[in-house]
């Protein structure tokens, strides 16, 4: 599924597709400035987003061998509800 897809299946519930649209980039829009501002997303029973930071370290260029330091790092971390495994 891509968001044309889940636009397709909002616009089924309401009366037109540029809705759909509006709505699901409005909701895309709200989570992508929450998770940049580092709060936790939790929508239930579907799972729930949360920044993380990731330590620095040194990593090899698998090429060369040549050790390279990776820079301090957020990441996104995202954990399934228990529920969307279920019948």
């Amino acid at each position: 599924m891509n968001k044309i897809d889940l636009i397709e299946a909002v616009s089924s519930v309401t009366c037109a597709k540029t809705e759909a649209k509006d709505a699901v980039n409005k909701v895309f829009e709200e989570i992508v400035s929450a998770i940049r501002r580092k709060e936790k997303v939790v929508i239930q029973n579907f799972g729930s987003f949360h920044v993380r930071l990731k330590k620095p370290y040194e990593a090899r260029n698998p090429k060369t061998g040549e050790k390279v330091y990776v820079p301090p790092r957020n990441v996104v971390k995202f954990t399934p509800s228990p529920k969307i495994f279920e019948k």
